[in-house]
């Protein structure tokens, strides 16, 4: 299909691509299909470079200041971050061009990017990551207050100045609804599957087990909410009762060195290796290797309604997992998963233990979740709300429903 008259910007915050997942398929899926796809990005670890052209996608990268932690270091990183990406559309639309900007939040105020382009004709799409609102009350435990009211609000605006937006999940869907007062017409399930030739079936490395008979695996970012002090609680728990599992924590993320403290205070430097951010290679060398991966997201307001890539990944490789009972998470895994009671790390040492002792088990689990994905979740399938979307967009069926 010839789609080289739509021109698509997209503007990530949080994550440089092509290390962010779901939108680099989204870009990549929409260069194959014939449109001009533009991306804006911070810099990040390999990718450093300002300007560079990859799988017919257009990336545009800015320097950006890390967030140490409280409200004023992201009120810092946004400010900054508006202004560069700013800079960067200006420069964009007058070398290639684009008809629509698809956000990608947090935070939830690409909006305001967006709107500088709209009495070009320039309309924006919103591709709703993280529910901001959860998200703050995960870091700063707070549900009230002029910082958290403003979520909300970044939020409605958000929603009230968007064509139409793609969501990952129902839960999000029924947010933009009741929260963001969209017409659900205009709310796009676009799940972010997992790529089956990515995420490859190999043979297991036995040398990262250190001599350990089993490896439990965990991939994600490292970070306070992701609940990885519930994991390293966990080896701990079992390491008392059998010292027989090596734990792989392949991810990177402000929480890491922390987590690395934790894990020597607790006595784990001989069963847990921490990799850092890790390319793909050496990612698949720990999952292939994981006779278990474990979810360890903890049970909060945003978790719960949140679908993790870490989830659908594991099941790609067919691997059985462990995770506390989240609605989301139990709808992604479903039998590939074994749930404990949320937010108890012993009881997801007995879960994980119950796995390691039982192959067929690990056997059973681990083909119902890939056949789920190659079935119903994998990228093949679900790419499918991003072109239809984008095809309704450009086609102007949203201009003849009622905004």
């Amino acid at each position: 299909m010839d789609n080289n008259g739509r021109k698509i910007l997209i503007i990530v915050e949080n994550l440089p691509v092509p290390f962010d997942t779901r939108v680099w398929q989204e870009a990549t899926t929409l260069a194959a299909n014939g449109y001009t796809v533009s991306v804006i990005c911070p810099k990040g670890k390999n990718c450093t470079e300002e300007e560079e052209t990859l799988q017919g996608v257009h990336i545009f990268r800015h320097d950006l200041p890390e967030a140490k932690g409280g409200a004023l270091a992201y009120f810092q990183e946004y400010t900054s971050a508006l202004r560069e990406e700013l800079k960067l559309a200006r420069k964009v639309y007058r070398e290639i061009g684009f008809d629509v900007i698809h956000g990608c939040n947090p935070p939830d105020d690409i909006y305001l990017v967006a709107g500088r382009f709209r009495k070009y004709g320039v309309r924006y799409v919103f591709d709703h990551h993280d529910i901001c609102p959860e998200l703050f009350e995960a870091k700063f435990g707070k549900t009230s207050g002029l910082l958290y009211r403003g979520q909300l609000y970044l939020e409605r605006q958000t929603y009230r100045h968007c064509t139409f937006a793609f969501v990952t999940n129902e839960s999000y869907k029924q947010i933009a609804i009741t929260r963001g007062g969209m017409d659900p017409e205009r709310v796009i399930v676009l799940r972010s599957g997992p790529k089956l030739e990515r995420m490859k079936i190999e043979p297991p490395k036995e040398e990262l087990k250190k001599g350990h008979p089993y490896m439990v695996g965990y991939l994600g970012v490292i970070g306070k909410q992701e609940g990885v002090d519930y994991l390293l609680e966990a080896a701990r728990i079992i390491k008392e009762r059998e010292d027989s599992v090596q734990w792989g924590i392949v991810g990177g993320g402000p929480y890491l060195e922390t987590a690395r403290k934790h894990a020597h205070e607790m006595g784990l430097d001989d069963c847990v290796t921490f990799t850092g951010r890790a390319p793909d290679d050496e990612m698949l060398d720990y999952l292939n290797t994981s006779d278990v991966c474990v979810n360890c997201d903890e049970y909060n307001a945003m978790n719960d309604k949140s679908t993790m890539n870490k989830v659908m990944e594991y099941m790609a490789l067919a691997k059985p997992i462990v995770q506390f009972d989240l609605t989301e998470g139990r709808y992604s895994a479903r039998e590939a998963s074994l749930y404990a009671r949320n937010n108890d790390a012993a009881d997801m040492a007995e879960k994980i233990l119950t796995l390691l002792h039982d192959p067929g088990m690990r056997k059973r689990m681990g083909d119902f979740g890939r056949d789920r994905v190659i079935r119903e979740l994998s990228w093949e399938h679900t790419s499918k709300a991003l072109l239809e979307g984008y095809e309704k967009f450009f086609s102007g069926a949203f201009d003849r429903t009622k905004a």
